[in-house]
This record gives structure tokens, sequence and C-alpha cells, in this order.
């Protein structure tokens, strides 16, 4: 019988991807982490832990190379510590058969306004939103909210990019800056 194996497509600076290396050997898998650059993780030399070079942003080049250790392992699972490759993970799931997350949905939540779209159809109550592409929209957008405002991008990370808007200036500033004209 093969081997289990757990994919862990990319891994973590800032601890949580050993926690799953930790975890997935608890269960009795081998952990395996593909990433772009494998040596940005320093618990995978550190561990002496399986890693695979590969374009991560590339499906087929992932593909190909799940596929590959499928020939030597039993995949139980592939997963990711970052928020940022979650799609994928939900793609290279589906295409092989094993539980995880749904790609559009995933897509959907990650998009802001679309998930407040959603949510707002679902009956859920939110804040006022709007989705502005540009300055003078940000500016109108504000005017017809009122303030305080958070002034957000529609795509990202966490909170990166978030911020509490009490003033005109303050939302100039965040405007700047989310446009990348930094003062």
């Amino acid at each position: 019988m093969a081997r289990k194996a757990l994919i862990l497509v990319e891994g973590s600076v800032r601890g949580t991807g050993p926690q799953f290396v930790r975890a997935a050997q608890r269960l009795g898998l081998h952990p395996i982490t593909l990433a772009a650059d494998p040596a940005q993780y320093d618990y995978i030399a550190t561990e002496g832990l399986e890693a695979i070079r590969v374009d991560t942003e590339n499906l087929d080049a992932l593909i190909c190379e799940c596929s590959r250790l499928r020939a030597r392992y039993d995949i139980a699972g592939i997963t990711s510590v970052r928020e940022d490759v979650y799609i994928t993970v939900g793609k290279l799931c589906g295409h092989f058969g094993l539980p995880g997350p749904n790609p559009v949905s995933i897509e959907r939540c990650c998009d802001k306004f679309t998930q407040r779209q959603l949510l707002a159809q679902s009956g859920v109550p939110i804040p006022a939103y709007r989705l502005a592409t540009n300055a003078r929209e940000i500016e109108t957008s504000a005017a017809e909210i009122g303030l305080p405002v958070i002034l957000k991008p529609a795509v990202g990370l966490g909170s990166i990019g978030v911020r509490l808007c009490r003033t005109i200036d303050a939302l100039a500033e965040q405007k700047n800056y989310l446009r990348g004209e930094k003062r």
C-alpha cells in the first residue's frame, strides 16, 4: 500500500506552516510542500521536509506535479495555509476527486463586493456599501453613505488596505494609498 501524503500548496513564513506539517504527521500523513520558492520557508529545510519547486500560479504545472506524486503516494488531501491559493486548492481537489473547497464559492468570498451582494440577496443585514473604481466614485460614495466610511480594496487578503476614514482628509489619504499614490 502506498504511503499517504498531504499536499501543501505553498507554506508560511509566520508559523502556521509548521503547524499544518505537524498536524499531518500526527495523522500519519507525509506532508509534501509544493512551492514556487521552497527556500523561503525555513522550517522545510530545518525539519528535513519534502518540498518540490513548482510554479504555484500555474494550475497545469500543479496538476502535473500532483499526478507525478500520485504515482508514488496515496494523496489524502490537498490544502494550504495561505488564503491566496484556496481557489487553486479547490480546483486541484476537484481535479483529483478529493474533498475540498468549491473554487467558485471561495472566489465569491474573496471578492468583497460580490460577497456583499450575495449576502444582501440572501437577506443578511449588511452596512451600506458601494463599489468605486476611481477617485470620483470614492468621493461620491462616501458622500452618499456619510462619514465615517471604511475604504478597502474589493479583492485582497485579511485586512490589507482596509482603513476606517472618519474625515475627508483620511478618505483622501486612503484613496491615494489604494491608488498607489503615497504622499
